[in-house]
């Protein structure tokens, strides 16, 4: 027996125990006490977990860290890289010369061992350092650390969020910033994905100067009457401006969409991907037929049919229109003969993003690839032949001993090098979710004719 597999079975065997505990015959003071030293092994454990982490190292075949960590533990790719984050400030580091050096939060790393705090305390200490100014002297910044991790050791993370606050303040007190200080927390991103009715979240934390930017566009472009969806016009007559309803936000929206919307297309932009900067969206004839259900961009974003057709009014958008019975391509806008971009669109449309199973990488951040037979070992551009992928899974075909290969019904099946069964093969249905609700539509076939003709 193996080391691993003699820890794995005493690992289950205390696990199964421990299930086996009937809470209704402890007292009330045992349940809480069991319940600590639960959480505690369960600290300990996750401790262990980013030791293991921080040794990761990619191998042939193998997909970008993140990624693979993500696959191999079934999280998120957004978990995978947080605890990939944790473990490089609280695991022991080494120098290129196998020097062991401490870990970048040594004392934090300590409680966190001990099994002291939880995620959350780690949070609100990484951030406390995240925002902290550079001017603060690294002694006072060990001191600071040490206190926090003590601190934490003892109070819930909600009480060490209020210390951390007050320990800011008084390392900072003036509020000084360098112009370096503030670059680090500029940023947008999108607070998760679409909610239930389309609308999305984001969140923007803007530099002086995007800000100063931006107030000047709004003061124009947000002012009442200008660029409003129901009376587009940017020179609105006193009545039009009096008759709008919308709130400040809403006016700001619509004047950020007008500055967006009036950027995409312009041949300045060149090109991504092969294809002008701009909207690509997929739907099938029915639902633009009924102006009911929703077209998916490139991005992966729903977009209902009725904002779909009141984008058409504006150019430089591409559609792609399908068959909703069988699948069928039906009509590609703008373009008239088949050539290399018109081939990417039907790409974008048809498989919405990377191929390769569980990668979440949409349309707009893929490349073509060559799924039956790559194009340097006499594979034909053909697009009954090709598919999406992004450009790491691409890579894992190119050296990484992965292939692919065309199924029957044009989906594309990704196998991984053999002797590694932790990576996971097959087909990507992370963009199709119509496949996990038993859709038997027959999709197109090499019988039915050229899909993109």
């Amino acid at each position: 027996m193996s080391p691993i597999d003699a820890i794995r079975e005493g690992l289950t065997a205390a696990v199964d125990t421990l299930a086996a505990l009937d809470f209704d015959v402890l007292s009330p003071p045992e349940r809480f006490a069991v319940l600590e030293m639960i959480e505690t092994q369960q600290r300990r454990l996750t401790a262990i977990a980013h030791v293991g982490v921080a040794r990761l190292e990619r191998f042939e075949g193998c997909p970008p860290l993140g990624i693979a960590l993500a696959d191999v533990l079934r999280v998120s790719p957004t978990e995978a890289r947080r605890r990939i984050r944790n473990a490089a400030q609280l695991a022991p580091r080494t120098t290129l010369t196998g020097e062991v050096l401490p870990p970048v939060l040594p004392e934090t790393a300590a409680a966190w061992r001990a099994g002291e705090l939880d995620g959350e305390h780690l949070r609100v200490i990484q951030k406390f350092f995240r925002e902290l100014p550079d001017h603060v002297p690294p002694t006072e910044v060990e001191k600071a650390e040490k206190s926090l991790a003590q601190k934490a050791a003892v109070l819930r993370p909600d009480q060490l969020e209020k210390v951390a606050h007050r320990l800011a303040l008084h390392l900072n007190p003036d509020g000084k910033f360098s112009d370096e200080d503030r670059a680090r927390k500029r940023g947008f991103v999108w607070c998760g994905g679409q909610q239930v009715d389309g609308m999305s979240v984001g969140r923007l934390i803007a530099d002086p100067e995007l800000r100063s930017e931006l107030d000047a566009w709004f003061a124009k472009f947000a002012a009442p009457g200008v660029c409003d969806p129901e009376n587009p016009t940017i020179t609105p007559s006193d009545e039009a401006a009096e008759r709008d309803s919308r709130s400040y936000g809403q006016r700001q929206h619509d004047a950020l969409k007008a500055l967006v919307r009036g950027q995409l297309g312009d041949p300045k932009l060149g090109q991504h991907n092969g294809l002008p900067v701009t909207v690509i969206a997929t739907a099938t004839i029915q639902d633009l037929q009924a102006k009911a259900g929703h077209a998916v961009t490139a991005g992966g974003t729903l977009l209902p049919i009725p904002d779909l057709i009141r984008m058409a009014s504006h150019a430089y958008h591409y559609l792609a229109l399908f068959d909703g019975a069988n699948g069928r391509a039906l009509w590609l806008g703008r373009t008239k003969r088949i050539a290399s971009a018109d081939q990417r669109i039907i790409l974008h449309s048809k498989d919405l993003g990377c191929t390769r199973p569980g990668c979440d990488a949409p349309g707009y951040h893929s490349v073509v690839h060559h799924a039956a037979q790559d194009w340097k070992n006499g594979g034909n551009t053909d697009i009954n032949d090709l598919a999406l992928a992004c450009p790491p899974d691409n890579q894992l075909v190119e050296t990484g001993g992965w292939d692919t290969r065309k199924l029957p019904n044009g989906d594309t099946e990704w196998i991984p090098p053999p002797g590694l069964p932790m990576l996971k093969g097959g087909v990507n249905d992370y963009h199709h979710p119509e496949r996990l609700l038993g859709n038997d539509s027959d999709p197109p076939t090499d019988d039915a004719g050229d899909p993109a003709a």
